[in-house]
């Protein structure tokens, strides 16, 4: 069981990392930078500073892994896990598919976590053992839709550019099968996944911090969230993820990942 003060933290964590990126999105400030990311980079470490110093406030016991500012106690029962922009290039170019992620491990498992899209005002939010909410403008319902075979999968991936070898032939059998590819996307694409919209994401070179906190979340929609072989994430894991929003695709998307 998770304390309900934690999910309140996390959902606080979320407004705090928002009331520092709304601003710069599309602002002069970041047009005039002209493709420079020094302006969301700095946006990014001042919404993680912000977010470890309520937390560490909060809970001085926990740990804190991010992006932007490294580990603080990574060996704690409970660690949170962030990346207050997951999706830079989407952030500097003023699409909104990009995200906050707010994560939190308990003696390394993801337990928690929440996708926040503080542009849209959409939000995700996964606790271990329940239902995932969503919460939009527009309304929305968390929850995977049935899709058993690859072949009518809609794919999503972040980017082409991160299936290097040895991973590209994998790739490209996946590619191959489904039903059509769309890309961009970064943590949105699995918020997507969540509300039934998306059927299979598959990235590589993910970090912890781009994966912790989607866990919790697909999961509670009804799908799964894995490495290329199928089995479930580590702190160690080696980059490939692999999320489904019917379970039923999960032994045909590693085959096809993993079959050399």
């Amino acid at each position: 069981m998770i304390p309900a003060g934690f999910i309140a933290a996390a959902e606080q964590a979320a407004d705090l990392a928002g009331a520092v990126i709304r601003p710069l999105f599309r602002s002069p400030l970041l047009v005039e930078a002209k493709g420079d990311a020094s302006p969301v980079t700095q946006a990014d470490r001042d919404a993680e500073a912000a977010i470890r110093d309520f937390l560490a406030a909060r809970f001085p016991d926990h740990g804190v892994i991010g992006e932007e500012h490294g580990e603080h106690r990574p060996d704690a029962e409970w660690v949170w896990v962030l990346d207050p922009i997951d999706g830079t290039r989407a952030f500097v170019t003023g699409r909104p598919l990009f995200g906050s992620l707010i994560g939190l491990l308990h003696r390394g498992v993801p337990v928690l976590g929440i996708i926040d899209q503080p542009v849209t005002g959409e939000r995700w939010v996964g606790v271990a053992g329940k239902r995932t909410r969503f919460r939009a403008p527009l309304g929305g319902t968390a929850s995977c839709r049935p899709c058993g075979r690859v072949g009518d999968a809609e794919l999503s991936c972040t980017s082409p550019d991160m299936f290097l070898p040895p991973d590209r032939p994998g790739f490209e059998r996946l590619r191959g099968a489904a039903r059509r590819v769309t890309w961009g996307g970064d943590c949105y694409a699995y918020g997507l996944l969540a509300i039934g919209l998306v059927d299979i994401v598959v990235d590589a070179t993910m970090k912890i911090w781009d994966w912790a906190a989607l866990v919790p979340v697909v999961e509670g929609a009804g799908g799964r969230v894995t490495g290329w072989r199928g089995k479930a994430l580590r702190a160690d894991a080696d980059g490939r993820v692999l999320a489904v929003g019917d379970a039923a695709l999960l032994p045909e998307a590693v085959r096809l990942l993993t079959d050399r």
